[in-house]
């Protein structure tokens, strides 16, 4: 998480599949003012045809949007960092999607609006029928023994 704070802030993010809050055709969904989103948001869009699915079997599901195309679910910032998801989603930073007029379809109990994105990310994978795939960013990945 700490690696994704600092990536935000230094502003060394990655550019994947859906980019920045600009442009015609986009609007930025609107997370309730009741919830807590200090993390920022971004958010994944899938096919509307796995939204159920997906919203039935995540362990914890924050805001969920919905338009006829696309359900996105609200994620912290920075949930694209090392993850490599599946071609038929879609990554949103700034939660700033290509959407007509998304509706906000679950609002979670708790106060943050979050959906955990590596749940998100394993159930997406599932149904879309895609292995699993992380991109290690940076160097080694094991601790050298003395």
């Amino acid at each position: 998480m700490l690696k994704n704070a600092m990536s935000h802030l230094l502003g060394t993010r990655r550019t994947q599949k859906t980019g920045g809050p600009s442009g015609p055709g986009r609007v930025r969904l609107p997370v309730p003012d009741t919830l807590s989103a200090s993390l920022g948001c971004d958010a994944v869009g899938v096919p509307a045809r796995y939204g159920f699915r997906l919203m039935s079997h995540l362990p914890r599901t924050g805001c969920v949007f919905a338009d006829a195309d696309q359900w996105w679910w609200i994620v912290p910032a920075g949930s694209d960092q090392d993850l490599d998801w599946p071609a038929q989603t879609a990554y949103a930073r700034g939660a700033c999607v290509p959407a007509v007029r998304p509706r906000l379809i679950h609002q979670p109990d708790s106060r943050t609006p979050y959906t955990p994105p590596i749940p998100l990310y394993l159930m997406v994978c599932q149904v879309t029928g895609v292995a699993p795939s992380w991109t290690p960013s940076g160097g080694r990945r094991v601790v050298p023994t003395p």
